[in-house]
């Protein structure tokens, strides 16, 4: 189940929806993780002893309390439809991922080849177009953004 990572300036629209103040929302019902070398804001994650679990805004009986403010990557999340991944695939290249953060880069880099799945444009040749560029940030020749 999970939550999803708020795009920049949703957490503030969140605040404003609860009606508090952005540091109280964050201390009490938001938790930072980190994707491609990026710190991003998400609802806190209800874990109750195992290392996933269940938003804290949803509840058993309504679903998603905040469904009005919900987090980008949760209102684009449809897991269930055939075009659910692609989505989450644009999220990441958009909001997440950054072409100008060599470590970002490096990241995405080790996550392509283990496997993971992009979108058309998200290749690193197309993300980075200059080669001489992207060879000094994948061999760490260059170690911070541009």
């Amino acid at each position: 189940m999970g939550s999803g990572f708020f795009a920049e300036g949703e957490a503030e629209k969140l605040a404003q929806f609860l009606g508090m103040g952005v540091e109280e929302l964050e201390k009490a019902h938001l938790e930072e993780a980190e994707q491609f070398n990026r710190t991003l804001l998400r609802p806190k994650i209800l874990r109750e002893g195992r290392p996933y679990g269940r938003c804290t805004f949803f509840d058993e009986e309504k679903g998603c309390a905040i469904h009005d403010a919900k987090p980008l990557q949760c209102r684009v999340a449809m897991g269930c439809r055939p075009y659910g991944e692609k989505l989450m695939l644009w999220f990441m290249l958009n909001h997440i991922l950054d072409p100008e953060d060599p470590e970002s880069v490096r990241q995405y880099a080790s996550y392509l080849k283990a496997g993971g799945k992009t979108l058309p444009g998200g290749e690193l040749h197309t993300l980075v177009p200059d080669k001489e560029r992207l060879h000094k940030m994948l061999d760490y020749t260059t170690v911070k953004p541009w």
